[in-house]
């Protein structure tokens, strides 16, 4: 009799089903967004900050890490990660916060330590920015701007299309903020964008890492957020220990745990991150290292597996295709390790830490 997991393998998963959504879910967000983020966008420039923060935790804070280079490589102002114990434990949230735009991104709303450092945040004079899905969460209801990201329920406990819908919330605001008008262009089509993402065949290489019990996971720029949430899923829904570096810190300390038979997958940016790249992947072939790579075809020649990368016109959109492109090689790696991905051992939706 087949298990379990065996019987999800077909794309018949939630977390597969939910992440198939994205497309649709992040089409209707654009347009029911649109005016909020205009307004928005416009209070931002006349606050003018000299710097933002951002404040999550998981598959949030890797979305959090895709604003912070988003908004520094736009010509936004500095951006800071806010640990949420300095405001949930500590209750030491700075002054200097007053009329700083914080940006609290969380899937449900209903973490306690983040809810508790945005109120800290809130007493020093912060602006409150809830980027959730839950637009009747307690995050929510204390926050100064709300931005839904409309991915619907999500019941699997993999965030997928919530994710998704996160970074596409997130790469509005910002355009908004900063007025790239190219990209604020290319999100009025990123339905066909991620429809293209949704149908690339990454999931084939499953096979070359499900028997691998560790690897490194690289990107940059704005491709080692997305590296960050790949290496999440891989530990959480397929079982699989599995660390991201951006390609230019992997050659320092990391760079002596990798050899001859060991896998790295690369996320290869496809912007002025991608400068180095090659030379990296020719260190780790002369290791004789297995590379599985998706980036720009002269980036990553001297991969033994090239997974197929979605054209964008904007580097942001395509940093985002590339974690829609991954989420059926996770799952697929989940099941042929015998694991439910939607279920994963130890884990429940809402994380409650303080």
């Amino acid at each position: 009799m087949a298990s379990e997991t065996d019987s999800l393998d077909r794309q018949s998963s939630l977390m597969l089903s939910e992440a198939a959504e994205s497309p649709e879910r992040c089409e209707a967000q654009i347009a029911a967004n649109a005016d909020l983020m205009r307004a928005l966008g416009k209070r931002l420039r006349a606050l003018d900050p000299d710097f933002m923060a951002t404040l999550a935790r998981g598959s949030s804070d890797q979305a959090a890490g895709f604003a912070k280079v988003l908004t520094e490589t736009r010509g936004g102002p500095p951006t800071l990660s806010h640990a949420p114990s300095i405001g949930s434990l500590y209750r030491t949230t700075s002054p200097k916060f007053c009329d700083i735009p914080l940006i609290v991104v969380s899937q449900s709303g209903r973490s306690p330590d983040l809810i508790a450092a945005a109120e800290d945040a809130a007493r020093q004079g912060a602006m409150i920015i809830a980027v959730v899905n839950d637009v009747e969460s307690p995050l929510a209801a204390l926050s100064d701007w709300v931005v839904p990201v409309h991915a619907g329920k999500e019941e699997s406990v993999a965030a997928t299309k919530s994710f998704v819908c996160t970074l596409v919330a997130i790469a509005h605001l910002i355009a908004e903020w900063t007025q790239d008008h190219l990209l604020l262009d290319e999100l009025q089509t990123i339905g066909d964008l991620l429809r293209r993402a949704r149908d690339a065949d990454w999931a084939s290489a499953a096979p070359l890492l499900a028997e691998t019990e560790s690897l490194l996971v690289l990107g940059r720029g704005l491709t080692l957020p997305i590296a960050g949430e790949a290496a999440l899923k891989f530990k959480e829904a397929a079982g699989l220990h599995a660390e991201a570096f951006s390609i230019a810190e992997v050659a320092h300390g990391p760079m002596t745990l990798v050899g001859r038979g060991d896998t790295v997958l690369v996320i290869g940016p496809v912007d002025a991150a991608r400068a180095g790249l090659s030379d990296r992947l020719s260190d780790f072939h002369q290791r004789e290292t297995r590379i599985i790579a998706s980036g720009m075809a002269e980036d990553i020649a001297l991969a033994d597996f090239r997974l197929p990368t979605v054209d964008a016109r904007h580097p942001a959109l395509g940093a985002i295709a590339s974690i829609l492109s991954f989420y059926p090689l996770a799952n697929r790696i989940a099941v042929m390790r015998h694991r439910n991905p939607d279920q994963p051992p130890h884990l429940r939706k809402v994380t409650r830490t303080l």
